[in-house]
């Protein structure tokens, strides 16, 4: 079942098209990285899904309900972290929390034991000082306990590591996907090592459309490369490598890449063993998710 379903949206911002027909499917229980150059049409789509831009055509379903403009029914389903989320300064996380929890129309039980389990997920649970001191990533992890307070069937992060050090991209990343053991994360970036080390699918947004999307690991089969690369033990016999094959050529000292198909590697590999050439390792090459968006996104 697909938890959002996005179809021919359109949206232009004076005559300016923003979303020229996009379509998207974003599997329940995913972790769907959407990906697009800054400027792309990542927020405005996001926006829509909330119900809060009114789109000039198009269809958005969020859990098989309809999302209309200005009617935030849907939004029952729906947990949002912006790229810059803002608090009550003066709160700590604790009673900021306390206070959405209210807002929501929650048990006061319920708000107690899901904000302490939600601080524990993000790393806040022994935070006791008021968020007004918080770095960039301490708030980035408070709005995602905030997003996830009413136990969303969909949870949307806009740029959610954009503006983080290593440390706290890898920190939101971790929590992203441990969120995906209650629901469906659909996270907004244009850091494709991010995509890479933890999204299931993925979906490039190109000039107001999907250029590809699916699985990550169906989109790497579908673009898969026939290249690999040799590396010897000993200089000299990359020449001999070199000399044997045609098209080869030298990316460094003592490694080889090679074009062809299983057939060709096979063929490399038995002249590697009949002449007794110490090889230190073989590789397939395979696409990574960058040089796919490149490849899509080219002008």
């Amino acid at each position: 079942m697909d938890m959002l379903t996005i179809t021919n949206l359109e949206k232009r911002f004076g005559d300016k098209e923003v979303l020229r027909g996009l379509n998207l499917s974003v599997p329940e229980h995913s972790v769907f990285g959407f990906v697009g150059r800054n400027g792309a049409g990542k927020t405005t789509t996001m926006k829509s899904v909330l119900g809060l831009l009114r789109p000039e055509n198009g269809e958005i379903l969020v859990s098989g309900e309809r999302v209309s403009y200005g009617q935030t029914k849907t939004n029952r389903f729906i947990g949002y972290l912006p790229d810059v989320p803002e608090f009550y300064s003066f709160m700590t996380p604790r009673e900021y929390l306390a206070l959405c929890g209210q807002i929501c129309g929650m048990k006061k039980t319920d708000i107690t034991t899901r904000g302490a389990r939600l601080l524990e997920l993000v790393g806040l649970e022994d935070e006791k000082h008021r968020i007004k001191g918080f770095s960039r990533g301490m708030k980035q992890r408070l709005g995602i306990a905030q997003a996830l307070l009413i136990r969303p069937k969909l949870l949307i992060c806009d740029e959610p590591t954009s503006a983080l050090d290593p440390v706290g991209r890898k920190e939101i990343l971790d929590i992203l996907l441990a969120a995906r053991e209650e629901t469906t994360v659909l996270f907004s970036t244009h850091i494709l090592s991010d995509v890479e080390r933890i999204c299931t699918n993925v979906a490039f947004l190109h000039e107001g459309k999907t250029a590809m999307q699916g699985s990550v690991a169906e989109i790497r089969n579908l673009h898969a490369s026939e290249e690999f690369t040799v590396e010897t033990g000993r200089e000299e016999d990359v020449e001999k490598l070199l000399q044997a094959f045609d098209g080869s050529v030298r990316k460094e000292r003592n490694l080889i890449l090679f074009r062809g198909d299983k057939n060709k590697m096979f063929s490399v590999l038995k002249y590697i063993a009949d002449n007794q050439i110490a090889m230190q390792k073989v590789e397939k090459m395979e696409p990574s998710l960058e040089s796919l968006f490149l490849e899509v996104a080219k002008p």
